[in-house]
């Protein structure tokens, strides 16, 4: 054996050694920096867990949905589906949740989940293949459709009345897609808020505002010159369900949400007076909005097959 190989061989690695022990945290920092979210990565559920709080994402003018009270309070079915959630998280978790809510705008609705700045938006959210490219969506615990609230007298409704006409519309909301793809000769006016909208159409500088049909329902039984207003077409542009937006990647979490939503509606379904409760609260014949037998049926079959497709809950959960 060469003895001036080996200790040129033991002096090699005495070196790659010591560059060794200063090379790993460099690189360590190196690969922390170019992909900070593996290792500091938080699912919704460690968070809440940590936490204590789930911090929801909801609409400040979305009657009956989602919306603001007299009192200033975020309010609405949407509302009440992220309470069922937090009982939910509870029961699982073992501890007590602080639902925090956020009034967010549909703009703000994805951007504020991709950063992580809500857990979770329910208001009237719809779903599109565009929106599931960065958030998961629910199963739709509700079911709604693109119609135009227009003054009485007017001959818009059908898509080739569009043409050429102002149509206003909230920017990235389903609504703008369904007049978009009715009619693309439409002239969409884009406004910052539902309350916006149904001001423009009045003072005449838009000829129609595209809106959710329950939505523009509500605002209709609430306004002071009812009359003065009517809902075209008679049948929507669109037909969409109602579900809530959670971060992509947190299947523990949207379990926990789709569990609640299926639970709410077998419950509503199956007459439970808890869940029948919460329903007419919103769309029963003293509700904020009252659904009239058609739009209540629809409602129902639509909660029908998404509970249909998934195991029943047991009673003794209900």
């Amino acid at each position: 054996m060469n003895k001036s190989f080996d200790l040129k061989c033991l002096s090699g690695f005495i070196n790659i050694t010591k560059y060794t022990k200063v090379a790993l945290p460099v690189i360590s920092l190196a690969l922390a920096a170019i992909m900070p979210n593996v290792a500091t990565a938080e699912t919704v559920m460690q968070k809440v867990t940590r936490t204590g709080v789930l911090t929801a994402g909801t609409s400040k003018d979305a009657l009956p949905f989602a919306y603001t009270d007299n009192q200033g309070k975020l309010t609405g079915y949407s509302v009440d589906m992220l309470n069922l959630i937090k009982q939910q998280l509870e029961k699982q978790l073992g501890k007590k949740i602080q639902l925090k809510l956020v009034g967010v705008t549909p703009a703000q609705r994805i951007p504020k989940i991709v950063k992580g700045e809500v857990d979770i938006v329910c208001d009237a959210s719809s779903f599109t293949w565009e929106r599931d490219k960065q958030v998961d969506f629910s199963v739709s615990y509700g079911v709604t459709g693109t119609q135009l609230l227009v003054k009485s007298g007017s001959n818009l409704g059908s898509a080739e009345s569009l043409v050429g006409k102002r149509i206003g519309v909230l920017a990235q909301t389903t609504n703008e897609l369904a007049i978009r793809q009715a009619q693309p000769q439409a002239k969409l006016v884009y406004l910052k808020s539902r309350a916006e909208g149904y001001a423009a159409l009045e003072q005449g500088k838009i000829d129609a505002f595209a809106s959710d049909s329950i939505l523009l329902e509500g605002w209709l039984q609430k306004a002071k010159n009812p009359d003065n207003f009517a809902i075209a077409p008679d049948r929507p542009f669109s037909r969409e369900g109602i579900a809530c937006m959670v971060p992509e990647d947190n299947s523990k979490f949207l379990d926990a949400v789709n569990y609640s939503l299926v639970k709410f509606m077998q419950g509503f379904v199956n007459g439970e007076s808890q869940y029948v409760a919460i329903f007419d609260r919103w769309f029963g014949p003293q509700g904020a909005v009252f659904l009239n037998r058609d739009l209540r049926d629809l409602t129902v079959e639509t909660m029908q097959l998404v509970i249909e497709f998934r195991e029943e809950i047991p009673k003794r959960e209900l």
